[in-house]
């Protein structure tokens, strides 16, 4: 239950034993386990499941043996899927600044990330029914301008008045520390993304450019859509909005993050080992395309400069039909620092921002050079548009002026016109 039922960082009362509760059909929680502090490393999570839990394991290093206690070993974190419950960044800055609960452990970051956090877990103090951190009412459209500017307070450590904390949720996306927040339509709640402060450009925008193009390479991303915000010295600026690809209908679906699933399996943090991952959960039917779409994702990220492709900024999805299917692409968007190597693994060169690298461990991806280089040629010819793109999507002079400057640069420009 929510509601009336609901605790507050006020009435919260620090406890070592909270519950996980699985809300697939949000209007029947079903309790799935329980969370306690270690009582062998400081500030880390144990999990075990509830004996009544039957349904599925929430990631293959939390296998259901009952009985068994989890735990990451690992400071300031929990085992296993249950990690990816946690606030992201700027979840936890909301948490640590405005919710300030009476203690801030991983059990309060878990717990005060709220009941609608990414995937279908939730977590509350109670194992006989569920009764969660209590959010809400979420902002409306007519709320932009006051969530907007209690954004930018927040991030100049302005002190916030009370009427305008019930804007700001914690637990909205796995992801950074980028500002965010859960808005309100009349086709349901989306996600909502605003720039920093120091931003060089309005990324937003920017961001909403880059998934459309990637859109145009028939990349299955999220689909945004951008909301102008009042300008701050004589400069555009606009709102992200993201639509949730963790909800279906009434319905809330289990995700994992693509950190969570390559621990699970125990390999490294590469696309390589990513597409294994899709081979062993996906279905068989899907499984080809699935792992031509990473590989499709890896080239656009390197070719677009999107060097902030890290771990967390990859999901997989647990459908009705108990497989896993890679979840839209999120959070891609020109990181402008020109570093030239990927977050995640590209191949034998580890990190290199080159398709050259990405050519070289073809086989995890199941795919045959000749159908790689076929894909790097539609990626590239689409890329080597993105100036005409942008700026039909409203990107300004200036902001294009610093994207070719990491876009346009000699190092990624040569490459994708070798392949247009």
């Amino acid at each position: 239950m929510t509601g009336a039922d609901g605790l507050t960082p006020h009435t919260y009362v620090p406890q070592d034993q909270l519950y996980v509760w699985a809300l697939v059909n949000p209007a029947q929680p079903v309790l799935v386990g329980e969370l306690r502090l270690s009582q062998l490393v400081a500030d880390c999570a144990t999990f075990a499941y509830n004996a009544n839990w039957w349904h599925f394991a929430l990631s293959e290093d939390l296998p259901l043996l009952p009985g068994q206690t989890f735990t990451a070993a690992e400071r300031g974190s929990a085992p296993g899927a249950i990690d990816d419950a946690r606030p992201d960044r700027w979840g936890e800055r909301i948490i640590r600044h405005i919710d300030r609960p009476a203690r801030l452990s991983i059990l309060e970051m878990l717990l005060f990330a709220g009941d609608d956090r990414f995937g279908a877990l939730g977590v509350s103090v109670s194992g006989q029914r569920y009764i969660p951190r209590r959010l809400g009412p979420y902002p409306r459209l007519g709320d932009l301008g006051l969530l907007s500017a209690a954004i930018e307070d927040v991030q100049a450590q302005v002190p916030i008045s009370a009427d305008i904390q019930r804007l700001l949720q914690p637990g909205v996306t796995l992801g950074g520390a980028r500002p965010k927040a859960l808005l309100q339509t009349d086709a349901g709640p989306c996600v909502i993304k605003f720039s920093e402060l120091g931003d060089s450009v309005d990324t937003p925008l920017v961001e909403h450019a880059t998934m459309t193009l990637a859109a145009l390479a028939c990349i299955n991303v999220a689909t945004t859509g951008v909301l102008p915000l009042l300008p701050r010295h004589g400069m555009a600026r606009h709102a992200l909005t993201i639509e949730r690809f963790d909800r279906m209908g009434g319905f809330r679906l289990h995700c994992l993050s693509a950190r969570t699933a390559l621990r699970a399996a125990q390999l490294p943090e590469s696309y390589a080992a990513l597409a294994s991952v899709l081979l062993r959960l996906g279905h068989p039917d899907h499984q080809r395309a699935m792992r031509e779409e990473l590989f499709k994702r890896m080239v656009f990220n390197i070719l677009i400069d999107n060097t902030d492709d890290h771990e967390r900024n990859h999901s997989l999805v647990l459908g009705l039909d108990g497989y896993y299917a890679l979840s839209p692409a999120y959070d891609v968007v020109p990181t402008l620092l020109n570093l030239g190597y990927q977050a995640l693994s590209v191949g034998t060169a580890g990190a290199e921002s080159s398709l050259e690298n990405a050519l070289t461990q073809l086989n995890d991806f199941g795919i045959k050079r000749v159908r790689a280089l076929e894909l790097i040629r539609q990626v590239a010819r689409v890329v080597d548009g993105w100036q005409a793109h942008f700026t039909r999507q409203g990107v300004c002079p200036a902001d294009m002026e610093v994207l070719r400057a990491s876009i346009d640069r000699p190092a990624l420009k040569q490459q994708r016109q070798a392949h247009c």
